[in-house]
């Protein structure tokens, strides 16, 4: 049961093979306390093979290592539902060999979903895997693959933790040189079959093989011997597919290649060994030519597209190879080069200068320059200090330092970054769900039309009449491509969902993606989104008589050792001027007007106006300064000294440096942009102007703001929300595409379409381009193949030959069949090189 898949959103496991520890990670309903988790624990161990059990409370997920020989998920799920708890969903990934176009998904979901206990089940054409979330109690994953098989597809096996990117590649390489192997047997043999098929049109062989000559049939012979081979070795995943889908009364591509080439064949074999049969010796010609032609073709288009749709998962490729190798771990007081899967957390690391992190953690000592751009796309380093955290496969630059581990393994950001942009990739946008539908009917109908086409050509059409039906009902099989359809969208988001990924932008499913397109109205929650979400010193208005540095320092004197995030703000704006204030005595604290004290024996207020007024402070002219800075959106506070004003110091949540350009830019892009916060209207309206925001809604209370992204949506607008705080979480999840700061709450980018890693407005219009870009490539390929079918099957089927006496080749047909899918995979690799324009104008 390797095959489960890590995934925390749900139940989750890895199973190695019976006899060795396997781990489960178990959401868990219903825990409120400390106490709840300690009961789920006690349960979870008292199963008989489990080794341990850890339930963390807060994110309500119960880990579990235990023997896999002795037991299993649904004895684990058990365990929890009598302990009086509800264990989640669990979630597995069956890779799937065989697929070839949207039909063949078509099937498998269908099959699955009829499994009882599964709740939903996904099939990806691209990855060749299918993500199906069950019940354990109710279906076991050897039920899974059963259903899988009972298809006609295989269920291959998944490659182990670790090997994340090497078994599928190494697989597809090894697909790869198969079929072209395939290929240059079948294209070489097709040259003298091609030569000695047309005799007439070859001077030299028109007299040495004249029409109805034993020279002619016997050479003939020799070609049929020649092109059996190329049918069925050439050919043999044609035969295999067909069959496979015989047997389960469905039919797929492979079904109308097989049909088709057969046919030729078969019309050959009988015109050889009896040619009696046919009213005149004209009729008794060969079609081996079609044969070998149309698999050589065909195994190259498949050939093409194999390497094409490798090109397209670039993006997880270069995330997984973002990982470090090896960590410097401090053990025994010796510094000790280890494997990164064997850091464990609360190891101590050494990161020396050019090194990568290996893993996330917290710097104990030193200091550094880390560049970060592989993970949130920002090219600038970013100073790291004592106490900061640092990311996992991000560069040291500059300095050295010692970090303590924090997050290992599976649980690091670059671990759940892939994850994310894996279980994306394999996700369908709702434009697919109706191909797939749509593709369910295509391989019956083409074949309904092919022996229609051949009964219609059969009974009405010219001279030789058997020839030209028989040409027309392979040209008919062949040219029709259910691949382009199938690889249409999901080649196209993947792409697209990784070029995101590379800017550090995490889309969550194809659906965000495509709905993400049609935004056309924005809003902002203003702290922590439009500004950095913590107050800062921005001003400092001596008095008469006073300086800047004076009215600071006494500001700061007083306020030292606050915990008042306002306070702490102008300490460390006096400390940034290098400032050292002095030691304050007699502190005291005055609720809704500030702060009084004593710095080297002199009384100083800290505070509003009605503390001034109180202690009789005759705030003079200050007092125009102060509504000059409250108008801006800024807190203004009166420093006193000895009874006196000495000056003003302001604070305020700063905008971001970046929020303004990106506001234009969602503006130009045609949104329609919304502030949205909790202060009053004059703050409100002063941030507003200064990022250039037309509608503010202030005032709005943290359980209001789901309401108000319904109101915008009732009024016909497709609604997205970029928030980073808990109190946003409803907000998200209401929008239609909900994008969480990456800096913020993990409960927000939970509950988000969209996670912007770097934390910066700039991300959701990076991730509104990559949206229209991907589905304007998605459209391109849908019409492409749509166009193809819907013109290809028609002239295929003769509909030209009464007005201009054209009939199209069974090789013509091949060859468009064949590359017609490259070119869809083709289009989409186009994404590839797509760069933002992002900020700029």
């Amino acid at each position: 049961m390797n095959e489960l898949a890590l995934d925390t959103a749900r139940d989750v496991a890895h199973e190695p093979p019976l006899g060795r520890t396997a781990r489960a990670e178990i959401p868990v309903a219903g825990m409120t306390c400390g106490k709840c988790a300690a009961t789920v624990e006690r349960a979870l161990e008292s199963v008989p093979g489990v080794a341990s059990a850890h339930v963390n409370a807060a994110q309500g997920v119960a880990h579990v290592e235990y023997d896999a020989a002795a037991t299993a998920l649904p004895a684990l799920h058990a365990a929890i539902r009598k302990a009086g708890y509800s264990p989640g969903e669990a979630t597995c990934e069956l890779p799937i060999k065989g697929m070839t176009c949207a039909s063949c998904v078509s099937h498998i979901e269908a099959a699955l979903a009829r499994t009882p206990g599964v709740a939903s089940a996904t099939v990806n054409l691209l990855g060749g895997s299918a993500r199906i979330a069950y019940r354990p109690e109710l279906a076991s994953v050897e039920a899974l693959r059963e259903a899988v098989r009972s298809t006609g597809y295989e269920v291959g096996e998944a490659a182990p933790a670790g090997a994340l990117a090497a078994a599928p590649e190494a697989e597809a390489e090894r697909e790869y040189r198969t079929l072209m192997r395939k290929f240059w047997f079948a294209a070489i043999v097709s040259v003298p079959v091609m030569l000695l098929s047309y005799p007439d049109l070859v001077p030299g062989l028109r007299d040495w093989m004249p029409m109805g000559s034993d020279t002619r049939r016997a050479v003939w012979a020799v070609l049929g011997v020649l092109a059996l081979p190329v049918m069925l070795w050439s050919g043999s995943q044609f035969y295999a597919g067909m069959w496979a889908a015989v047997k389960h009364r469905s039919a797929n591509m492979h079904t109308l290649i097989a049909i088709g080439i057969t046919a030729a064949f078969l019309y050959s074999v009988v015109a050889i060994a009896f040619p009696a049969l046919f009213p005149e010796a004209a009729l008794a010609e060969v079609f081996w030519d079609v044969t070998t032609v149309v698999v050589a073709l065909v195994v190259l288009g498949l050939a093409l597209e194999v390497k094409a749709k490798g090109k397209t998962s670039e993006a997880i490729k270069k995330l997984i190879g973002l990982q470090a190798k090896t960590a410097r771990v401090l053990r025994d007081g010796r510094e000790v080069d280890l494997p990164v899967e064997e850091v464990v957390v609360g190891d101590v690391v050494v990161v020396r200068p050019g090194e990568k992190i290996p893993v996330d953690g917290e710097v104990l000592e030193g200091a550094s320059a880390v560049d970060e751009s592989m993970i949130t796309g920002e090219s600038i380093p970013v100073e790291k200090h004592m106490g900061d955290e640092v990311i996992g496969a991000t560069l040291n630059k500059t300095g050295s330092f010692r970090l303590r581990a924090t997050k290992v393994g599976k649980d690091t950001a670059l671990a759940n970054i892939i994850r994310m942009v894996q279980d994306a990739q394999g996700s369908k946008a709702p434009i697919q769900r109706v191909v797939d539908a749509v593709a369910g009917y295509f391989v019956p109908a083409v074949m309904i039309l092919a022996v229609l086409a051949f009964v219609a050509w059969y009974d009405f059409g010219p001279d030789p009449r058997i020839v030209y039906a028989t040409i027309v009902l392979v040209t008919t099989l062949i040219i029709a491509c259910p691949c382009a359809l199938g690889l249409a969208t999901p080649t196209s988001l993947t792409v697209g969902i990784g070029k995101g990924a590379e800017q550090g932008i995490l889309i969550r499913s194809g659906d965000a993606l495509q709905t993400a397109k049609k935004l056309d109205a924005i809003i902002l929650d203003k702290t922590g989104t439009i500004t950095r979400g913590e107050p800062s010193l921005t001003d400092v208005v001596p008095a008469s008589g006073f300086d800047t540095d004076e009215v600071l320092g006494l500001a700061a004197a007083i306020e030292r050792g606050s915990e008042h995030p306002l306070g702490e703000a102008i300490v460390r704006g006096a400390e940034a001027k290098g400032l050292a204030p002095g030691k304050a005595s007699g502190f005291a604290a005055i609720p809704g007007h500030g702060v009084s004290g004593g710095v080297d024996g002199r009384e100083v207020l800290l505070g509003n106006a009605k503390l001034m007024t109180d202690r009789g402070v005759q705030i003079g002219a200050l007092g125009a300064e102060w509504e000059r800075l409250a108008n801006d959106g800024k807190t203004p506070m009166f420093v006193a000294l000895d009874g006196k004003p000495a000056g003003i110091v302001a604070v305020a949540d700063t905008v971001k440096p970046d929020s303004k350009a990106a506001i234009a830019a969602l503006k130009r892009m045609g949104l329609e942009v919304v502030m949205l916060t909790g202060d009053n209207p004059r703050t409100a309206q002063a941030i507003a102007r200064q990022v250039g925001v037309d509608r503010v809604l202030a005032e709005v209370l943290p359980e209001e703001k789901a309401h108000e992204v319904q109101k915008l949506a009732l009024g016909g607008n497709v609604v997205g929300m970029v928030g980073d705080g808990i109190n946003d979480a409803p907000a998200l999840v209401q929008a239609d595409v909900g994008f969480a700061i990456g800096t913020g709450t993990d409960v927000a980018i939970e509950a988000a379409d969209v996670t912007l890693i770097k934390g910066s407005l700039t991300g959701v219009v990076t991730a509104i381009e990559i949206s229209r870009a991907t589905m304007r490539n998605v459209y391109q390929n849908l019409f492409g193949a749509f166009i193809y079918n819907t013109l290809g099957i028609p002239v295929a089927m003769g509909l030209l030959y009464p007005f201009f006496g054209l009939l199209l080749s069974p090789l013509i047909a091949a060859a468009a069949m064949a590359f017609s899918s490259v070119t869809v995979v083709t289009n989409a690799n186009r994404l590839r090189g797509f760069q933002p324009r992002g900020v700029a104008s």
